[in-house]
């Protein structure tokens, strides 16, 4: 799929060490191994979206994915990625869409994130798609900082938008 010159598709594991490049230059994610977007961009590839400009070789988006085990009716977002060539076009919302008219997620009701305080980003992402998908959002801490991440990492905040109408 094309929109504004820029195109969307499933990943493949050929993609894996893009992604990871990708990611490696998108702080403040968190850096997961290779073989991590490995097995995004195969086993979970019909959940997950990238980006490219056509013509281009590198990526300028990816959203990784999942819907959760034994409830297809929920769609956890990973992570979003940005390209800093790419910032300001509203792509990691549209990457988001994307993913949303699927036909692997007809039956997503909700949709699930995980955010720091900090990542302001993602906070006004998350909040500007609530908005579009005419839903609530709602939060409630699902890690925290010292109880799961041993004082190692912000606590992450669970951020529910449901429910979603297309």
């Amino acid at each position: 799929m094309s929109v504004n010159n820029i195109v969307f598709k499933q990943p493949l594991p050929e993609d894996g060490a893009s992604v990871f490049s990708l990611i490696e230059n998108c702080p403040p994610l968190d850096i997961n191994s290779m073989y991590c977007n490995l097995l995004q961009t195969s086993h979970f590839a019909d959940t997950c979206v990238l980006a490219k400009r056509p013509n281009s070789q590198g990526l300028i988006g990816f959203v990784s994915g999942y819907l959760l085990p034994g409830d297809k009716s929920t769609l956890f977002i990973w992570q979003v990625a940005v390209s800093a060539s790419a910032r300001g076009e509203g792509l990691a919302k549209k990457m988001i869409m994307n993913l949303l008219a699927r036909e692997q997620c007809a039956q997503v009701k909700r949709l699930h994130t995980t955010i720091t305080k900090n990542n302001q980003a993602s906070w006004a992402l998350f909040r500007s798609l609530a908005k579009t998908l005419k839903a609530e959002i709602n939060e409630s801490i699902q890690f925290d900082q010292q109880r799961h991440f041993n004082s190692q990492h912000d606590t992450e905040y669970l951020v529910e938008i449901v429910p979603i109408s297309r």
